[in-house]
């Protein structure tokens, strides 16, 4: 059973820290005791939730490994050391691969994949020294690869390989490295991906348990207690480690049932939207017409 670390005085990074399950994940260890450093795109935001919780924020692009480093530097200048660092930030597109907007499907896989590993390696050599712990927030989209969300999928499944690989490198020398499951989950991200009609009919219609938006509180909470124990696998909905036993037979059977439901659907697929989609989304894309900024 794995030693529960207690949050009182811990040092804990979040990126993706402005909604979400970043700000509510920052609210819930700061309720704890931690230390909370604050990383995100929307400065109103993430202004707001810093003076909420009495903490610092930092503006950055975690695709930026200059500007990540340099902020891994500040915020172990800031408190004095790093304990857990928290890989939350992401983005998604909707549409067909063949129809998608190439950018922003480019732009799913970098702040995804390429953001976390640049997350990872600006906040290693803090880890190194506290002999602390990294998770990194993955998806249901890492073991079940879905329609319409070809760039999802292949970004979380690309960081779910990336966090066990880089476990396998630091374990001896004190650091752990956790992976975080959620499925469907009251965001911002899965509201705008619902507005449009042919994702969320498409999503209503997966079978039982996953077809459910779930509640973000719960799904936190969880993710709280898997830093506690520094888990190696934390499940945001509690069907989801059943899924582990199963993965390797759902290739060829979503592979089955989409072509039924791709074709059920096909005639309205032109009007999908292809960009990033939920205000999140649209915060990425209005952080990057501006010039990159860190605060201090």
């Amino acid at each position: 059973m794995s030693r529960v670390i207690g949050l009182e005085g811990q040092v804990v990074v979040v990126t993706g820290a402005a909604r979400g399950i970043g700000e509510l994940l920052a609210r819930k260890l700061t309720a704890r005791g931690a230390r909370v450093a604050l990383v995100g795109l929307e400065e109103t935001e993430l202004k707001r939730v810093a003076e909420r919780l009495g903490t610092e924020y930092w503006l950055a692009d975690v695709t930026d490994e200059e500007t990540m480093a340099r902020v891994a530097a500040e915020v172990r200048e800031r408190f004095g050391k790093v304990d857990v660092v928290v890989a939350n930030a992401g983005v998604a597109n909707g549409g067909t691969f063949a129809a998608s907007d190439p950018r922003s499907w480019r732009r799913v896989i970098e702040v995804n994949l390429i953001g976390s590993a640049v997350t990872g390696r600006a906040f290693l050599p803090a880890l190194l020294e506290s002999r602390g712990y990294l998770l990194q927030i993955a998806s249901l989209a890492a073991m079940s690869h879905a329609p319409l969300m070809t760039a999802y999928c292949a970004s979380k499944a690309g960081v779910e390989a990336y966090a066990h690989s880089l476990r396998a490198e630091v374990g001896h020398q004190g650091v752990r490295v956790g992976v975080a499951y959620l499925s469907w989950t009251d965001t911002d991200m899965v509201r705008g991906a619902d507005q449009d009609g042919v994702m969320r009919e498409m999503r209503q219609r997966l079978p039982w348990p996953a077809n459910k938006t779930y509640p973000l509180g719960p799904a936190v909470e969880r993710i709280v207690a898997g830093i506690e124990r520094r888990a190696a696998h934390v499940y945001g909905q509690w069907w989801l480690r059943g899924m582990q036993g199963v993965r390797g037979y759902l290739p060829a059977v979503i592979g089955t049932v989409s072509q039924r439901e791709m074709r059920r659907v096909e005639p309205r697929l032109g009007v999908v939207r292809t960009g990033l989609v939920g205000a999140g989304g649209a915060a990425d894309e209005q952080a990057r017409k501006a010039p990159n900024t860190v605060r201090d």
